[in-house]
């Protein structure tokens, strides 16, 4: 007799973006003729780099000639790629060698299918608030136990709060745990971990024989030089951490999708000695996917070139300026905004302790501006919304002015 899955029917309510446009459909629905100002989705809208452009149309007329035509590449990644990356890292001061990174098509089907690889056991540790796949993937895995509607929670996992008196970046957890999600810079806060608080995490981790789940899909957006763009920029990292990264948001792939996972060979947990992880990981590749696709490789390629990177920074340059319209236009109404100096995302405070979906819903009918509720990250997120900077100049800056205008606080 088939049977369903039913760790599905354990995740709370419905995905939140979904149903941050279901809201909004309803609200269009209702005012016809009413503008919507987006400030919500993390997904970019600038036109990819030339030089990367470039690549695509490489990658194209290579599929045109005999000569150059490839079907199925490595599930691994294509080598050239793979050191290309691999060159990245050594440029941060951290080892890493090709044949440790995995090429696939995003960073969050990776942040999804790596826990995968792990015991159905074990205790998982999240950021609170967290970007909704660490928690889902996991709930659905089986790991999350039951959901507990008044506290806002799984009973099985353990929620390292990041909030506004910590800086937004959690203390290690006090008990043992098994897996550990860190995501920095963070979506959604917009906070950047430093080397000492990541260093605290690898000691623990060490300690504990538990494994890192770092995600620095936001890394390229790091402006501050003191701050850390990979995990493996601390000693000891290689031997429990696994770093996740993307070219979604650095070079605009959202949509072309491309990103990699690197698993060390030094990278150990309880029951699993150097080298097994990365073995592993390859077997879950090898045995579920076929690659990322051979166009878009060449367009990551293009990306990583002198040319590209130079291209790409401007784009993420304007992204930034984007960030710092809608800080200070926030701010000088009398706002309490975090993040967006070294990260894409803002953090705003609800005013007058309103509750998240509640100030979305009064941003919305006033301002006509879509938002993300901050409780949709988990309960710490509770009493805040996410802003994201993506978006064209022109809609980011009529949508700071709606708010500004029209906002009744």
């Amino acid at each position: 007799m088939a049977t369903v899955n039913d760790n599905y029917d354990k995740l709370a309510a419905g995905y939140l973006f979904p149903q941050i446009a279901k809201r909004a459909k309803a609200f269009s629905q209702n005012n016809p003729g009413v503008k919507l100002l987006k400030l919500g989705i993390g997904n970019s809208t600038e036109p990819l780099a030339p030089a990367v452009i470039a690549g695509l149309k490489l990658g194209v007329d290579k599929l045109a000639k005999v000569e150059t035509y490839t079907g199925y590449g490595d599930e691994q990644g294509d080598t050239r790629l793979r050191k290309a990356i691999a060159a990245e890292y050594a440029k941060l001061g951290a080892t890493v060698a090709d044949n440790e990174v995995f090429v696939s098509d995003g960073a969050k089907p990776d942040v999804g299918n790596v826990q995968s690889i792990f015991s159905p056991d074990c205790i998982v540790a999240v950021q609170d608030p967290a970007y909704p796949v660490y928690v889902d993937t996991n709930v659905i895995a089986g790991r999350g136990g039951n959901y507990d509607d008044k506290r806002g929670r799984y009973d099985r996992f353990v929620y390292m709060p990041c909030t506004e008196e910590n800086g937004f970046f959690p203390e290690v957890p006090k008990q043992k745990v098994d897996l550990v999600y860190i995501c920095s810079p963070n979506n959604p806060t917009g906070a950047v971990a430093t080397k000492e608080q990541l260093a605290k995490f690898v000691d623990y981790a060490k300690k504990n024989k538990a494994v890192i789940i770092f995600d620095s899909a936001y890394s390229q957006f790091i402006k501050d030089p003191e701050l850390p763009r990979s995990i493996y920029e601390i000693p000891g990292a290689r031997e429990c951490a696994i770093e996740i990264n993307s070219f979604s948001k650095s070079a605009g792939f959202t949509g072309v999708r491309l990103g990699w996972t690197v698993v060390p060979m030094e990278c150990v947990c309880e029951d699993a000695p150097a080298g097994k992880l990365n073995a592993l990981w390859n077997r879950r590749q090898c045995t579920f996917f076929n690659g990322a696709s051979n166009i878009v490789q060449e367009g990551g390629l293009a990306a990583l070139t002198q040319r590209g990177q130079k291209e790409c920074k401007e784009t993420i340059d304007y992204y930034m300026e984007n960030a710092r319209i809608i800080r200070e236009g926030f701010s000088s109404i009398g706002l309490k905004v975090f993040g967006g100096v070294n990260a894409p995302y803002l953090w705003v405070k609800t005013p007058k302790g309103a509750k998240s979906w509640e100030f979305f819903d009064i941003l919305l009918s006033q301002a006509h501006v879509v938002t993300t509720p901050g409780a949709g990250f988990g309960p710490h997120g509770e009493g805040f919304i996410r802003v994201s900077a993506f978006g064209h100049r022109q809609d980011i800056i009529e949508a700071v002015e709606s708010v500004k205008k029209n906002l009744k606080i």
